[in-house]
């Protein structure tokens, strides 16, 4: 972790700010790096944090078995893991309309119609992950820093934030830091 500003004290603090945000959202073992930059003069404020692998996205084959029932013109989704039904029926919801979606009972799911839902994801822990750090990174830009630009890439979360109109030089400065993110550390 980085933090790079013209004023010393201010990095301190602001690196402080940053590691108790982290620490109350839980996520440090999910976070691989992170480089900040604070500007109390340009009123400039830069993030990118690299996240850690995560596993991969679960689909719905994986968690509960899908039949089409012809006889009724039903399809019918059986739950094998309770733990994803929500994600489940807010994927089908999303997927094939709140209405359409039918739960008679706890385990069972019926939809009117044939549906291809096999294959539709229904966690990501990326995405989860990738959602959690913007949530911190909206706690850490400073009060008042209302425009923002994101220039997130794959596994790198990047903010730009200011109270002014968003300079060359920042962009390039947070496209710096990605680029320093997504180099390998060598030891010598």
């Amino acid at each position: 972790m980085y933090i790079e500003s013209n004023d010393p004290e201010g990095a301190k603090v602001y690196d402080m700010i940053i590691r108790q945000i982290l620490q109350d959202l839980v996520l440090p073992p999910s976070i691989d790096d992170m480089r900040a930059y604070v500007n109390p003069d340009e009123v400039c404020f830069i993030i990118a944090i690299k996240m850690r692998k995560t596993s991969q996205h679960i689909t719905l084959k994986e968690v509960a078995k899908v039949n089409y029932e012809a006889d009724d013109d039903t399809t019918v989704v059986l739950i094998d893991n309770e733990n994803y039904l929500p994600n489940i029926l807010r994927t089908l919801w999303k997927t094939n309309g709140r209405e359409n979606v039918h739960q008679p009972s706890r385990y069972v799911i019926h939809m009117k119609g044939e549906h291809e839902v096999s294959d539709l994801v229904v966690d990501d822990p990326h995405e989860n992950l990738k959602r959690r750090i913007y949530d911190a990174i909206f706690r850490i830009v400073p009060e008042g820093f209302k425009i923002m630009k994101d220039i997130s890439r794959g596994d790198i979360v990047s903010i730009i934030a200011t109270d002014e109109l968003i300079k060359d030089e920042w962009v390039e400065k947070a496209e710096g830091y990605i680029v320093e993110l997504n180099t390998p550390k060598t030891w010598d």
